[in-house]
């Protein structure tokens, strides 16, 4: 793949100990692919196909459960590898990835991977680490929904989007994508309503702005200590 610079991506979690000549041959195997905004990746239960990176833009990572709910798993920010079902022993994708914005990705065939991995041992541990880390992630937020009140999961929800894809504004930190109500409904197992209410009440205490696709954190430490509070 001649066409990337291999310092664009060298330094990617993914690639950690991955020798320069190793990257240049790993590299060579992709393809780059643009996926504008509203586009699907991949959808659930498709046949995995691919694995990829993504370069630029956000995702958002959907699923919807045997009896027609849908919900926001999480959301993928640039440097992440994703669509990795060959390495969790599936042969489809268990969810759906959509572009939140105009997005651009490396991608490799599924077929490529066994070889991959066993070529360039880094590639494979960085990617165990990751899988781990997203089940770590997933264990959290069910231990949140089966013990927290919505107040602090839904807190604890907008610290987490803020960390993986925070940006310091004027109005505080905000959310660098696009990102509904509706959508952090779906990611804590609450309804629109409830969402609004809350983040409606919060604007008024200055924790949070929201407004169309678009939430900033305007006191972190506040949003913290609401999150953290022991239930009642």
């Amino acid at each position: 793949m001649p066409s990337l610079d291999k310092s664009l991506v060298a330094d990617l979690d993914i690639f950690t100990g991955v020798e320069p000549d190793d990257l240049s041959e790993i590299l060579r195997e992709a393809q780059s692919i643009r996926y504008p905004k509203g586009v699907n990746v991949f959808e659930q239960d498709e046949e995995a196909h691919s694995f990829f990176i993504l370069l630029h833009g956000h995702l958002r990572v959907m699923k919807v459960t045997p009896d027609g709910q849908q919900v926001v798993v999480r959301f993928v920010a640039p440097g992440e590898i994703f669509g990795i079902a060959m390495a969790m022993g599936r042969g489809t994708y268990p969810a759906t990835a959509l572009a939140v914005v105009d997005s651009l990705a490396l991608v490799w065939p599924s077929a490529a991977w066994p070889r991959l991995v066993a070529k360039h041992p880094p590639l494979a541990v960085n990617t165990i680490q990751t899988v781990g880390s997203r089940l770590q992630d997933a264990h959290t937020r069910v231990v949140e929904m089966s013990t927290e009140q919505v107040e602090r999961r839904v807190a604890h929800a907008l610290l987490r989007l803020a960390q993986q894809a925070g940006r310091k504004g004027e109005d505080g930190i905000q959310i660098d994508f696009p990102i509904s109500r509706q959508d952090v409904a779906e990611m804590t197992g609450t309804t629109l309503h409830t969402v609004s209410r809350l983040l409606s009440a919060w604007e008024d205490q200055g924790l949070v702005e929201s407004g169309r696709q678009r939430i900033s954190i305007r006191n972190p430490h506040r949003l913290f200590m609401l999150a953290e509070a022991p239930s009642n």
